[in-house]
């Protein structure tokens, strides 16, 4: 039998967080939110724990660098796209969440193809964006599983996450066209 060696495990738990999205598909279709939460925060803590083993381990790698961004996006856009058709989570926010995620996938492409490789370093403003988006999942699974109620909550986060996605978009706009702030 195989064994995995140490330094592909941060890469084989963002693989698995990959995993996880059909996971998430199918328990939001069968509206299991308890299930789906619990999916949630497994790959949350995956993602908590392949970046500090790629990091303890001295195991950071090109490919790393770019699965696990994937995996986040991927797992991120497929809850707001499936709490939109639940209805959960409104059309336009989604649309708005996504197109962010284009932006900077296409952005990255368009650029990489042009100036060749770039590392990209994310902003606190962009994990705050991040956290938010998530912290909008987490609620709306919560409050589906245990039947809590908190409207105005919910609505802040709804707004809270348009406005971060619009300026976090807004801001990779400006660091590639305007201040072209990569590292080399």
């Amino acid at each position: 039998m195989p064994t995995v060696r140490l330094h592909h495990l941060p890469n084989l738990i963002t693989l698995s967080r990959i995993a996880l999205v059909p996971v998430l598909i199918l328990t939001l279709v069968d509206r299991h939110y308890g299930w789906a939460f619990a999916v949630f925060l497994i790959a949350g803590v995956s993602d908590a724990l392949d970046g500090w083993l790629a990091k303890r381990l001295g195991v950071q790698s090109q490919f790393g660098a770019v699965l696990d961004p994937a995996a986040d996006k991927l797992l991120l856009v497929t809850a707001y796209v499936m709490l939109t058709i639940l209805d959960h989570i409104p059309f336009w926010l989604t649309l708005t969440v996504a197109s962010r995620d284009v932006l900077i996938v296409g952005g990255y492409l368009l650029y990489t193809s042009h100036a060749g490789p770039v590392k990209m370093r994310p902003s606190i403003a962009s994990k705050l964006n991040t956290l938010t988006q998530i912290g909008l999942v987490v609620l709306i699974l919560a409050k589906q599983a245990a039947g809590i109620n908190l409207p105005l909550l919910v609505t802040t986060m709804v707004y809270a996450v348009l406005a971060t996605t619009i300026v976090m978009g807004a801001h990779y706009l400006w660091t590639w066209m305007v201040l072209k702030e990569f590292e080399p």
